[in-house]
């Protein structure tokens, strides 16, 4: 029923962009906070970036990644710009019903089934 489908990824080199979007359905996510995550091999999935009352990034991508929405057709977006190899992983969206303050990881009730991110240097 609720789905969190992600696009976008691909095999880049190094300083360039890439667009991630994510098409949530099967409910109104407009008050949700709406989150996007990284894992890269033998690593902890980690904070990227999220978008809610407030919007918030990781100090890692701060400057880089830009998160935006377009709530009335469920979307979000992670423009990523100067990308660098650190920077590859598999890349997921996730929903959370807090709003007022950025959710903790555990706090997000759906998740995508990731996108891959590779960047050659």
């Amino acid at each position: 029923q609720v789905q969190l489908v992600e696009s976008g990824g691909g095999l880049v080199q190094a300083g360039d962009s890439l667009k991630l979007s994510c098409a949530a359905s099967g409910r109104t996510f407009s008050s949700y906070t709406m989150g996007w995550f990284r894992q890269a091999p033998g690593k902890e999935r980690e904070f990227v970036a999220a978008s809610g009352g407030s919007t918030y990034y990781a100090d890692s991508v701060k400057g880089r990644f830009t998160i935006s929405r377009g709530n009335a057709k469920n979307t979000v977006y992670l423009q990523m710009n100067s990308l660098k190899a650190e920077d590859t992983a598999v890349y997921n969206c996730a929903a959370s019903p807090v709003r007022l303050r950025l959710p903790s990881i555990y706090e997000y009730d759906y998740w995508g089934q990731g996108t891959q991110v590779t960047v050659s240097s």
